[in-house]
């Protein structure tokens, strides 16, 4: 099965071997090509919607893998077992919605070893949490498809591991994003330092006091910004 870029990033980021529960699976993609290529020994493909269920299981069958992928309907991490997976995807949504899911399958976190993460969203306090619960970032990537940038991530659970300097660029960018000099986080800041200016200049003829409110906020952001590409040169 051909993924999109996203996807086979988020699929690369799987460990050999592992047992995989995709939440939030959609069309089970994911589930279908790690089985296929001997990545996953075993997957369940799990969604809150029956919609979104019926699909992937449509697609299993098709790729002739109902005996080796599992379909299930759960609230995000709810009904899964702590022996079913050792690796768990989370991805296609925002992070506050990740982090409800998290913090609902928080029975899970010290049994699965591996989670696969990819916020469309609310990156600073993903990466904020995942430091906060004791979860050490071991794999980051960023990547651009279809004109917008995406974010991949493997987590693991290290209590004695901190593995972030407080600084809030390395919240809001990622730690080893900037260490590593991403060329598509040094494109992205680029742009992101362009979009800021252009809203800036069209906030300056603003005399309300939501408008310097608004101001000050993009002022902070654009030296944020700033830092980031000061670090990374």
């Amino acid at each position: 099965m051909k993924l999109s870029k996203r996807l086979e990033t988020i699929a690369s980021f799987i460990p050999e071997g592992s047992k995989v529960a995709d939440i939030g699976t959609d069309h089970g993609y994911i589930p279908i090509h790690l089985v296929q290529e001997g990545k996953a020994t075993h997957a369940i493909a799990m969604d809150v919607r029956t919609g979104p269920l019926c699909r992937a299981q449509s697609h299993i069958a098709e790729a002739g893998l109902s005996d080796m992928i599992e379909v299930r309907l759960s609230d995000g991490l709810l009904k899964l077992e702590k022996d079913e997976a050792d690796c768990v995807v989370i991805a296609g949504m925002g992070g506050e919605l990740m982090i409800h899911i998290l913090e609902e399958g928080r029975h899970l976190w010290d049994h699965i070893p591996n989670w696969v993460l990819s916020p469309q969203s609310e990156l600073q306090k993903m990466r904020r949490f995942l430091l906060e619960q004791a979860f050490f970032i071991e794999q980051e990537t960023m990547i651009k498809e279809d004109g917008k940038y995406y974010v991949v991530m493997r987590a693991v659970r290290k209590e004695l591991h901190n593995n972030h300097d407080g600084r809030e660029i390395s919240y809001r960018y990622g730690k080893s994003l900037l260490e590593s000099k991403d060329p598509v986080l040094t494109e992205y800041l680029k742009k992101e330092e362009i979009q800021l200016e252009e809203i800036l200049k069209g906030l300056l003829k603003g005399e309300s006091e939501s408008a310097e409110k608004r101001m000050r906020e993009l002022k902070t952001e654009l030296s944020w910004n700033k830092e980031a590409q000061d670090a990374m040169r």
